[in-house]
Formats: C-alpha cells, structure tokens, sequence
C-alpha cells in the first residue's frame, strides 16, 4: 500500500524545491528530501526547519546515480508520488557547456523514472519550464502553444524531457505525469528564512537585483534595451515562488482525480513585467537605487513571453497570491537576513 502523503522531492535543497518542502508539511505531507549539494546548499535545509520545525529527512544522492536512488525507495517502498526539480536551469551556462545540461537534466530523469518504475511509485509532478516555448509566435502563452526551436540547450533538456514522459504514460506504463511550466520564479519566503541562493554569480535577475543593491555586485547589467517591447528589455512573466510551491501542493491533490495520464500546465501571473520595470520596481518597494547600465543582448534570450495561467487555476482550483512587489519585497528581506548571518 502506497503512502498518500509521502512524497519524494528531487532538488529538494534548491530554491524552488525548498519552498515547495515547506508548503508540503503545512498541508501534511511528508517530503522526503534528495540533492546532490552542487547548485545547492544546507542553508536552505536549516530555514526549512526553522519555518516548519524540524528536520525533514534528506538524502545526498545525485539523482543520475540510480542506485543511490534505490537505496532510498528500499527505505520507503511505500513512495507513490515523486515531485523531480534537480536539474542546471541556467540557460547562458547551459549556451557554453551543452553537454553538461543534457547529461545531467536527461541523466537524472532517465534514472528516476527507472527507478520509480521498479517500485511501482506511479506518480509524478514534473518541473519543467516556459523556455519549452522557444521564441513563440502569439502572446500570452497556452499549454496549446506549439513548441518552436528551443532558444538554449537548457530549454531543449525540458523539450526531450516532456517528449520522454508523455511517450512513457502512452505506452502500458502505469505512469501519471503533470508537466508544470514555470514562467519566471522569484521571491523568497515570507519570513526571510529561505530564499534565492545562487552559487557564485548570478544567472537570475532578482538575485542579481538584490546583490547589486546591498554591495555584492558593482553593477547590474540589462541584456538589450534594442528589443521590441514597450522600453526595449525582455518581457517576462515572473511569480512568486510561494505561489509556485503551493502549486505542486496542488498538483499532487489533482493527481488523485487524473482522467488523462499526462498533463501541462502554465504557471504564471498572467501579468508582464520588463526587466527594467522590476529594477524600478525594487526601489519603489524598498527605497535602495540599483546600480545598472544597458548592455547587449545575451545568447539565448526570449524577447517576450507570459503565460494564460487560466487551464492551471482551473485544474489545480490555485491562483497567484502574490504581486512582483510582494516578491521583491520577500527577496529583499531575505538578502539582508545573508549579510546579517554572515557578520
């Protein structure tokens, strides 16, 4: 007999499996936490305790490492539902070694659909993204949207990966899988205990955002202001990462009613923002300037995109929450609690 509320978090040490743990325990379940430690960190894991309370239980296990994921299925052979975040997401890292994302984001995924094969564990939320979406043709975006040429290899990994779970749950495999497409995470949590914690310099924008306000960095740069959108910097659909992590919670309840084997879903604000309208937006909201300047563009970037989050708020009964404002607020009070940990 499956367990209903243990659940197997891959990438449970990152940014967004992180937040995800800790709304899991608020609604009653029991994560099981799996990271390799290399894009993350045990900082994260300490916040979690300190927003639920304890310890949930971890495993240092690269998920390419099927036997180090077998270990933990013989310890809970009643797993039955899987939430997999771990893979590299950054798409300009990803432009410079594309033989590292496909090995690590195809790798990782290929073993654990392998491995929850063999233990009859049936269920699974897949992190996947909006880069799947290539540069598209209409906004905003719906889950109907054709697939264009993925603009970097990480976009791609999220493509096959798609393409390899929808073939499995055709076939005579017992396999349930929801395809979560995030658009732009971003925020940390409301108590400033977890948030962003990227390893050396920063790929994302709010991070950076932050950094460069409280001294880290000189300097943000804007990749392009030459783009056609209303100042001329990319177009983006950013979410709070809270609303995000309530998502999966969401998704791991809908899985019980699942008609189809496999489902996409948008998750989204429905609501654009450029990347100079978050700079400006950060210090309307907390009062600090951020040093920045306008430089080219960067490989692999999509001018514009934002979701029609409307197919998720009705499969999933979930909405967002929470305002940019709101995110920036969060990511700024968790900034400052890193300084202050860190005199």
């Amino acid at each position: 007999m499956k367990h209903p509320k243990k659940v197997l978090i891959t990438g449970g040490a990152g940014f967004i499996g992180a937040h995800t743990v800790v709304e899991l325990v608020q609604s009653g379940f029991q994560p099981i936490l799996v990271d390799d430690l290399s894009r993350s960190s045990v900082r994260l894991l300490q916040g979690i305790r300190k927003i639920v309370g304890h310890d949930p239980e971890f495993h240092q296990v690269d998920c390419k490492n099927a036997e180090g994921l077998r270990s933990i299925f013989r310890k809970h052979p009643d797993i039955g539902k899987v939430i997999h975040f771990a893979a590299y997401k950054s798409v300009g890292e990803s432009v410079i070694d594309p033989l590292l994302y496909y090995r690590n984001n195809l790798g990782s995924l290929i073993s654990l659909v392998e491995v929850m094969k063999e233990f009859e564990a049936s269920q699974l939320v897949f992190s996947s993204s909006c880069t799947v979406y290539g540069q598209p043709d209409e906004i905003p975006v719906t889950e109907e949207t054709p697939f264009k040429t993925a603009e970097s290899p990480y976009g791609a990994t999220k493509q096959m990966g798609e393409r390899l779970l929808e073939d499995i749950t055709k076939s005579t495999s017992p396999l349930h899988v929801i395809s979560l497409r995030y658009f732009n995470p971003i925020g940390a949590h409301p108590s400033g205990a977890i948030g962003e914690l990227p390893i050396g310099v920063p790929s994302n924008l709010v991070p950076f955002i932050t950094q460069t306000a409280i001294g880290i960095r000189k300097q943000l740069t804007v990749f392009g202001n030459d783009y056609d959108t209303p100042d001329g910097s990319c177009l983006r659909d950013y979410i709070h990462v809270v609303d995000l992590a309530k998502a999966h919670v969401s998704a791991l309840v809908a899985m019980e009613k699942m008609k189809n084997s496999y489902v996409v879903l948008n998750l989204g604000s429905g609501k654009p923002s450029s990347v100079l309208e978050l700079v400006h937006a950060f210090t309307r909201v907390t009062g600090v300037s951020v040093n920045h300047l306008i430089g080219p563009r960067r490989p692999g970037d999509v001018e514009k995109i934002y979701a029609d989050p409307s197919r998720a708020e009705k499969f999933l009964h979930w909405k967002t929450a929470y305002s940019v404002e709101d995110a920036l607020r969060d990511a700024w009070k968790w900034e400052m609690n890193l300084k202050h940990e860190a005199h």
